[in-house]
């Protein structure tokens, strides 16, 4: 698209890292994109277009496309809603070799909820084994919308190679010289093909057959149009169509879906994939209006610029702007922060997308999520790396802010006139946000080890650098452990985060496993309360104290009280002897000794013998302490001091749990973990018996899937009705395979243990289509095997 539009003077290639958007080091060198980049480039190239007229096609008039290409991995789903939340429409390329495959239907869903208007391109159809028609019909299996076949591929001689493509709207085929560059392309008409190619002549007569009727089911005007041609859709102009396309696909429904062939490889068909752009898909004033919320009301932007919705202003505002549409006027510009990234030369670069007004070069901008003011200093347009110098961004447009330092994905920027730089713009426009990005919960963890105790403070600055860039990693310290754990959407996700912390950052720290924070427990009670005095030297002073403790199991009915305590899962009570309290219930203690200073030394000196079990050294979990002091013979006047009483109260809670332990009364307890897992229904069973045999977890509940995404909802296509050429390759057997299914959701407790890596496997059991969240749900006891096996 760079080369024809005239931006390149070179077509860059996957294979040799030579792409002008995939310019990270680690895209060039595994050959996939890990981020979207931004390119803006017009089509038709300037010097070639005509001025709008009616009756012309859009594509001949020069446009101004801005492109963003994002990543097709599963592990950077995030880059892809972040990208969708911001654009008015999108290019679906499918492989005609695999079809549509896993993450085409999640990324699918997933513009579906934002109301994205798209077209698919199917490509690769050079390929052997492509198969247009499967994949065609696995269009309306799969995404569950009508296929609009508008082109379709021209094999030559009918058996032979990919040459070029009919186009079933301008009834004319295309044919590409083989092993140019593509730009030198042979145009036949209708009449011209018979001469040409007999057999595709008569499948694009049925294709604009085909295309019209379907059409005709979704949009009242043309239906009228072909009743008018006496019912003969060789007679519709192609612009009547191009428009009724145009129509069917702005609601962003994806109930049709457009559908044009090429092979990029072999440069064919791009031209006419980028002139589709230009007629089909909308420009920024097309789109629904982008969603608010201010104060607490929600509603559109329009409404809020034209004064419908009613917002109040702060009673402390001088007279002359009390009116709220004065207020609203003001507002210079509003737009959508949906990216971050530190660029090594220009340093950090913020893309936005402007939704009104227009953004000007040195203008204040008012950052309500965080309400701090900023300036921006240098406005870019990227061209993927490179960057070319702007004096303002319009509406619709997407830039880039160099040099904000509190900017973070998915904040609303304001311009207003004589901002505050503290206060912000009058209240309530200070809260206005636009709707955000929803950030995935993560699936996969890791830790991160710094390799010294000065590197920590560099680790956790440029780990901190790297959350602002993808919000989709999460960094969380695990208290037990001290462990740095970072956890994201998937392996190659983290390995990529480890790839720029090591190379790009030049941290020095190494990822390696999560560690399991296992505990212990008691099994049941003890024989006989242990009585310990402590008696020797604390800090220099003589200190003597002494306590009775027992520990059994915990039971739930115990409520805290102020002699009861509940401490990480464990109930530590403290009790005196029934003739130390006077009638009202009131404790006796010696005059030095009040009851809130016994019970503090007494709880952390049980608090630092459960830190420890005697089994494994883990912490004790779910165990129920009694602590009895007696002040007749366990107080020893100004002896008795607090570290004296905490101390005989760890030697008495220790002494208890080494009696548990030599009696085989202490157990292992592991983190189990609630998971919800969303799956379709062939691969339903292969989970379950994974999960309850090799995994060790209780499948609680299996549901079907009613969430919003999945798109059980929409009836089932009839993929015999569906008009696509025949493949001259294909087998007849396995060339229609069934839908996805249903959605199922299956509902699990599973050890935390048996869920490190989980997600390479759920993908391999589900062929990728399978996705699961998960979070802590609570402590179990270790089974038999288990227990060996730790």
């Amino acid at each position: 698209m760079l080369y024809y539009s005239g931006f390149t003077r070179r077509i860059g290639d996957v294979d040799d890292g030579s792409t002008v958007t995939d310019f990270l080091p680690a895209e060039r060198a595994r050959g996939i994109t890990i981020q979207s980049a931004a390119v803006t480039f017009h089509w038709p190239p300037l010097h070639e277009g005509h001025t709008a007229k009616d009756g012309v096609p859009k594509s001949h008039t020069p446009h101004t496309i801005n492109l963003i290409d994002t990543p097709g991995h599963a592990d950077f789903t995030f880059e892809v809603l972040r990208s969708l939340r911001i654009l008015d429409g999108a290019v679906c390329i499918l492989d005609g070799v695999a079809g549509v495959e896993a993450q085409t239907e999640k990324v699918w869903t997933q513009a579906n909820s934002y109301s994205i208007p798209r077209i698919v391109f199917v490509n690769k159809l050079d390929r052997d084994g492509a198969a247009f028609e499967r994949t065609v019909k696995e269009i309306g299996s799969r995404l569950r919308g009508w296929p609009a076949v508008c082109q379709i591929p021209w094999w030559e001689g009918g058996k032979g190679r990919f040459t070029g493509v009919g186009d079933a709207i301008n009834l004319s085929a295309l044919k590409w010289t083989e092993g140019g560059d593509g730009k030198s392309i042979q145009t036949f008409i209708l009449d011209q093909l018979a001469h040409e190619d007999a057999s595709l002549h008569s499948e694009l007569i049925k294709a604009r057959g085909a295309l019209v009727e379907a059409l005709c089911e979704f949009d009242e005007e043309l239906l009228e149009i072909w009743l008018a041609c006496n019912d003969d859709s060789l007679a519709v102009p192609a612009q009547a169509i191009r428009d009724s396309l145009r129509r069917c696909v702005l609601d962003g429904s994806g109930r049709l879906i457009p559908v044009f062939a090429g092979a990029s490889f072999r440069n064919i068909g791009v031209q006419p994939l980028m002139d589709a752009v230009d007629d089909l898909l909308p420009n920024p004033t097309e789109r629904p209006d982008p969603e608010i919320s201010i104060g607490n009301q929600k509603g559109s932007l329009s409404d809020l610029l034209q004064g419908r919705l009613s917002i109040t202003p702060n009673k402390s505002l001088s007279k002359k702007l009390a009116s709220p549409l004065s207020l609203v006027a003001q507002i210079e510009g509003c737009a959508l922060a949906f990216k971050v990234v530190n660029d090594p030369r220009r340093g950090v670069l913020v893309y936005i997308r402007v939704y009104s007004g227009s953004i000007k070069r040195n203008s204040a901008l008012w950052n309500t999520n965080l309400h701090v003011t900023e300036r921006a200093q240098r406005l870019l347009q990227m061209q993927a790396s490179d960057a070319i110098e702007i004096s303002h961004i319009a509406t619709g447009q997407i830039g880039v802010i160099a040099g904000l330092k509190h900017a973070r994905t998915g904040d609303t920027l304001i311009s207003y006139p004589g901002v505050n730089p503290k206060l912000g713009p009058p209240a309530p426009l200070n809260t206005l946000q636009l709707r955000p990005i929803d950030v995935p919960p993560p699936v996969f963890f890791a830790a991160i080890e710094p390799h010294s105790l000065s590197e920590e403070k560099t680790v956790a600055d440029i780990l901190g650098l790297l959350l602002r860039e993808d919000p989709s990693l999460h960094v969380n310290v695990d208290e037990e452990s001290g462990q740095m754990l970072l956890s994201g959407m998937g392996e190659l996700h983290l390995e990529i985060a480890r790839d720029r912390l090591v190379n790009d950052f030049k941290a020095k720290a190494t990822m390696g496993n999560i560690e399991i924070s296992y505990r212990e427990c008691v099994l049941g009670p003890g024989t006989m309360p242990h009585r310990v005095v402590f008696d020797r030297e604390v800090a220099g002073k003589k200190g003597k104290a002494g306590c009775r403790a027992s520990i059994e199991p915990r039971n739930d009915v115990s409520l805290e009280t102020e002699h009861t305590i509940h401490l990480d899962g464990n109930v530590i009570k403290i009790q005196l002897p029934e003739s130390s309290y006077d009638e009202d219930g009131i404790e006796l203690l010696p005059p030095n000794l009040s009851f809130i200073t016994l019970r503090t030394a007494l709880i952390n000196g049980a608090k630092a013998a459960l830190a420890r079990g005697p089994r494994q050294a883990f912490p004790l979990h779910a165990s129920h302490v009694a602590i009895t002091f007696d002040p007749v013979t366990d107080y020893f006047g100004n002896d008795t001091s607090a570290a004296a009483l905490s101390s005989a109260a760890r030697l008495a809670v220790q002494a208890a749990l080494k009696e548990a332990f030599d009696n085989n009364n202490i157990g292992l307890m592991e983190p189990v973990m609630n998971v919800v897992i969303s799956c379709d229904e062939a691969s339903l069973g292969a989970i379950v018996h994974d999960l309850s045999s090799a995994r060790g977890g209780h499948v609680l509940s299996l549901d079907n899937d009613s969430s919003e995404e999945s798109p059980s909802d929409v009836p089932q296509i009839d993929t015999s009705r569906i008009y696509a050429p025949p493949d001259p390759f294909a087998s007849s057997s396995g060339a229609d395979r069934a839908g996805p299914g249903q959605q199922r959701q299956v509902t699990a407790r599973v050890p935390l243990k048996e869920m490190v890596g989980y997600l390479k496997h759920l993908r391999s059991l589900t062929g990728g289509r399978g996705t699961f969240i998960m979070s802590v749900d609570r402590f179990e006891r270790l089974s038999g095997p288990r227990e060996k096996a730790l």
